[in-house]
């Protein structure tokens, strides 16, 4: 009989929350949670709705944004319903099993987001910098190819870490002090020496961001060396523009999360709980709230086809109103 079997008596898990959050504000933090929710779902899907319908959009920039709306929307539906019923309906129990498969999740669409950005700043830095080679290496067919081999490859590394969990013998406290089950969370209620554990997950946490970081990096930078040398002033701005809300998005994403893993390892730098959660609710639920207008909306391609639908709606209206009174 494996370890787990042995010794693991806990069979559900209570996600905490914040801890230092008083009850009387727990129906205005659950209706807040319902409110990024339904905001995450409406924009997200509006493109993803508006790319199956439009075969003008199937091109590789808008296969990347679909893939990063998708990914959006998964993150939040593992995250946030069992958040909200928390706070609503004081429920916030997880069975061991469910627990243990939101944290592959949680961490899934964390790393999957994390190479889509990457990938997305690869198709800016051949777009801008290379421009004649970009139609030969970022073809529809080629993206297809690419977002689906990281939709597979990034199941690996949290994978690594969630099996080293599952192993783990809980058999004391079951309160989770986050907002979901994660890997930490989850290995500080291990009542054994776990620090061999924590130092496999740290390292594989880590690879995921930098590897995809370093690539970021890298393009923006390429990109504003080709930038400068654009002797267009109005060029310039527009690219600069462009790019600039871009990478306040990967800012946003990744310098949070630094700061919460270095963090422990700086002295006289220390962070409460609550303080913690609240960073790594900003930097998991922030980007997912404005994706859609910095990538999507603020594309005028986009912008057009919504402006056709309105019309055609508005027309379709007025069509059935006429029809009503003629009858």
């Amino acid at each position: 009989m494996s370890q787990k079997n042995e010794t693991t008596f806990i069979t559900e898990f209570f996600i905490v929350g914040f801890p230092g959050l008083r009850p009387e504000y727990y129906n205005l933090i659950g209706a807040i949670f319902f409110s990024i929710y339904v905001m995450i779902i409406m924009g997200n899907s509006i493109f993803i709705v508006l790319f199956v319908t439009e075969p003008s959009l199937h091109k590789p920039m808008y296969i990347i944004m679909l893939n990063l709306a998708v990914s959006d929307v998964g993150f939040c539906t593992v995250a946030l319903p069992k958040l909200i019923s928390r706070y609503w309906f004081n429920n916030g129990y997880l069975s061991f099993q469910l627990c243990l498969m939101q944290r592959q999740f949680i961490h899934y669409f964390g790393t999957l987001n994390s190479l889509i950005m990457m990938i997305m700043a690869i198709d800016r830095y051949l777009a801008i910098c290379h421009p004649l080679r970009y139609p030969v290496y970022m073809t529809t067919r080629t993206m297809k190819f690419v977002t689906g081999f990281i939709w597979v490859s990034a199941m690996i590394f949290p994978g690594i870490s969630t099996s080293l969990t599952a192993k783990m013998p809980f058999c004391g406290p079951n309160l989770i002090m986050n907002c979901f089950c994660d890997t930490v969370s989850m290995n500080s209620l291990a009542c054994a020496d776990v620090s061999s554990q924590n130092y496999i997950s740290t390292s594989v946490a880590t690879f995921v961001l930098l590897f995809p970081f370093s690539f970021i990096i890298f393009s923006y930078i390429s990109i504003v060396v080709a930038v400068i040398k654009i002797a267009n002033i109005q060029g310039r701005l527009k690219t600069f523009s462009t790019c600039a809300t871009q990478l306040a998005i990967v800012s946003i994403y990744y310098i949070p999360r630094f700061f919460v893993y270095v963090t422990p390892y700086i002295p006289n730098l220390k962070l409460n709980i609550d303080q913690k959660i609240s960073l790594t609710v900003f930097y998991t639920l922030f980007p997912a709230m404005v994706n859609p207008l910095i990538y999507c909306f603020r594309t005028k391609e986009i912008r057009q086809l919504l402006l056709k639908w309105c019309s055609r709606k508005k027309t379709f209206s007025h069509n059935n109103n006429v029809v009503s009174v003629s009858k």
